[in-house]
């Protein structure tokens, strides 16, 4: 089971890529273009042309994940926009946000860690 926590480190990929790619293939793009490893654990996330589908690569230690959700209607309302860099950092709630379309750079979205302090009396 797949399941992306706050320990994960999520990076959207700003361009859009060719879907008929597979592991190996989109596994290249992340060594290539966003110049990271794609055995590092982190959470790749990638989208179509047309903003209709979404392909996330995944190494859990065991092997590759690769997992596509295609939206069933229209596309998503929010990709990053062409940047200085290949890439685009996000936090787990904000790639929930955008699994149901919705705009993260537009919703307050609490942050995932917070620290503790003892109370002292």
């Amino acid at each position: 089971m797949l399941q992306i926590t706050p320990h994960h480190r999520l990076l959207l990929a700003v361009s859009y890529i060719d879907f008929r790619k597979g592991i190996d293939g989109i596994a290249a793009l992340c060594r290539q273009v966003l110049e990271e490893d794609p055995f590092s654990g982190t959470v790749f996330v990638f989208t179509n042309r047309s903003r209709s589908s979404i392909k996330i690569l995944l190494f859990d230690g065991g092997g590759f994940w690769l997992c596509q959700k295609r939206f069933s209607r229209g596309r998503l309302a929010w990709w990053p926009s062409r940047q200085e860099t290949p890439s685009f950092s996000i936090t787990p709630g904000q790639l929930h946000i955008l699994f149901s379309q919705g705009d993260p750079s537009d919703i307050h979205v609490p942050p995932d860690w917070r620290p503790v302090t003892p109370q002292v009396p």
